[in-house]
């Protein structure tokens, strides 16, 4: 655990990626093959029906394990894809096994941006988020562009919502003793390493 409390957010943010990029490829695949494990047979994810995930980047914990799962058994799987306009947009698109995909302007593989294959954000079950960091109570940072948070914001304004279950997923190096949080910060629900499952009190 990272000891974090006189580092601002640029710096921790600094701090992280160099620790997830620190891992050799045989670790990334170790690390891949326990976020596997750790849910791929969990109720929250054998019950999910339209589950969100992403293709790593940076060193992110690689979830396309859990993917491919999700297609095996049938789920509906989404990507997330940026609009051309607002660029600040983000949404989910269905994403079919064997679809090709083009990098987005980060670089970032996408399915080709198709309104009538994306699904409103409410509707769909599971979100499995990249992160930068994370602690104990939800916190999540993430890599300082706000898409997921100016994406999930409407959480904000109701009172009381089910769906979808916000899940962050990470390398262990990533976890730290606790997160200082913006106001426009949305919590998680929790978080899965490669090793243990840490939900949110």
């Amino acid at each position: 655990m990272t000891d974090t409390a006189s580092l601002t957010r640029p710096q921790l943010r600094r701090l992280l990626r160099d620790a997830r990029r620190a891992l050799t490829p045989a670790e990334q695949r170790r690390a891949a093959r326990g976020l596997y494990r750790q849910l791929a047979q969990h109720p929250l994810f054998r019950r999910a029906k339209h589950i969100a995930l992403y293709l790593p980047n940076d060193s992110e914990i690689d979830p396309r394990l859990l993917l491919r799962e999700a297609q095996r058994r049938g789920k509906f799987t989404y990507l997330p894809v940026l609009h051309a306009w607002p660029r600040t947009k983000m949404a989910f698109q269905r994403f079919e096994h064997g679809e090709k995909l083009r990098p987005n302007r980060f670089r970032i593989p996408e399915p080709t941006i198709s309104l009538a294959r994306q699904r409103p954000i409410w509707a769909l079950d599971l979100i499995l988020l990249p992160l930068v960091g994370f602690d104990e109570t939800g916190g999540r940072l993430g890599m300082g562009g706000g898409f997921y948070d100016r994406s999930l914001a409407y959480q904000g304004r109701r009172k009381a919502w089910k769906k979808p279950l916000l899940l962050g997923l990470a390398h262990e190096c990533q976890k730290v003793e606790r997160l200082a949080q913006a106001s426009w910060d949305v919590p998680l629900q929790g978080t899965v390493s490669d090793r243990s499952w840490y939900l949110a009190r």
